[in-house]
């Protein structure tokens, strides 16, 4: 397969067979946009993959990359073995200390996991060999519930960064192994859609907090360019051949940002150094975050709620025009007044 161009907001173009309708798609209408087949949710076109068919042994690789997947992004050391649950879950029951149990019961959650998938992996050998397997076999049985205890602890965990947990991860084993393949396809999309929402959202945010900033001018091309980068990670499959242009556009997008640096006058204030260190803090956590979205294709609304807060604490504190009146100190640096 040929790779595919980045450049050009390939996310927001309407094809020319809908750029008429009065109202936006309907979600999970399928069109070509940008040479791309893609599927449309909430104001996204996102590239489309055919499910592939609805079959025990579908599933089974489903739930087995969907958990590689999950442990990838969480804390380390709770990828506990499936025979281990049973001590997984002594020691959890026998811990007093919160933060501890907390620890152990993400343990627990990762030893369900992995028990969940030893079983689905021998109903798919038994099947394959000619063993009938029906959705209300015991062990099918079995698995959905470790499945399910797995998602209750899974608010316990947290992501690797250590910012908040992802809840959205530990569910999607679940849905793969409850629902038709073809459903739990359509709800990543969904997730995908809201995944790009953010990554606008975050980069966004940043570039109107350091609109007007002498320190760092010219930042809003390079913040297009992160955003335009991480939404086409995102939708991509690792299988896709496209990933050999798509992985390493939006490195590069992310490593130009980290190299910023403000712009400091010839003879800075307190202030112009404050401002700069925090400037960097800001691009600092937002690249990061937008990075851990696009490993995970999941929203972190915590971390991304903590993000804005920071951006909006700095514009008001360095750049809002009331705030930042020139009043001096006693030593001669500026002083912020008393808004109104």
């Amino acid at each position: 397969m040929q790779s595919e161009p980045l450049n050009g907001n390939l996310h927001n173009k309407v094809p020319d067979a809908v750029e008429s309708a009065a109202t936006p798609p309907a979600d999970g209408t399928i069109a070509e946009v940008g040479g791309r087949t893609c599927v449309y949710y909430d104001g996204y076109w996102i590239k489309y993959y055919e499910p592939p068919p609805e079959t025990l042994t579908a599933k089974k690789g489903l739930i087995e990359a969907l958990t590689r997947r999950l442990f990838n992004h969480v804390e380390h050391g709770i990828n506990i073995p499936g025979f281990r649950l049973a001590e997984a879950r002594a020691a959890y029951e026998r811990e007093t200390d919160p933060e501890r149990k907390r620890v152990n019961g993400a343990m627990l959650a990762g030893a369900l996991f992995n028990r969940a998938t030893t079983i689905f992996t021998k109903l798919v050998e038994l099947q394959a060999d000619g063993v009938e397997v029906e959705p209300d076999d015991a062990l099918m049985k079995e698995c959905g519930d470790y499945l399910l205890e797995a998602l209750e602890l899974g608010r316990l965990v947290r992501h690797r960064g250590g910012d908040e947990g992802i809840d959205e991860l530990w569910g999607e084993p679940f849905k793969a192994f409850s629902q038709p393949i073809a459903t739990f396809y359509q709800s990543r999309y969904v997730k995908i859609a809201q995944t790009m929402r953010d990554i606008d959202r975050i980069t966004g945010t940043i570039a109107a907090t350091f609109e007007g900033s002498k320190q760092l001018p010219e930042l809003k091309p390079q913040l297009d360019e992160l955003a335009e980068a991480a939404k086409r990670k995102c939708e991509i499959l690792r299988t896709d051949p496209v990933i050999f242009s798509v992985w390493p556009a939006f490195v590069v997008a992310s490593d130009r940002l980290k190299r910023v640096q403000p712009r400091l006058p010839p003879a800075p204030t307190l202030r112009d150094i404050h401002e700069a260190q925090e400037a960097n803090r800001i691009l600092k956590v937002g690249t990061a975050l937008v990075s851990h979205i696009v490993r995970a294709r999941v929203p972190m609304p915590k971390s991304t709620r903590e993000l804005i807060d920071k951006c909006d604490r700095f514009r008001r504190t360095f750049l809002d025009p009331r705030l930042t009146a020139p009043c001096a100190n006693t030593d001669g640096e500026p002083q912020r007044p008393t808004p109104p």
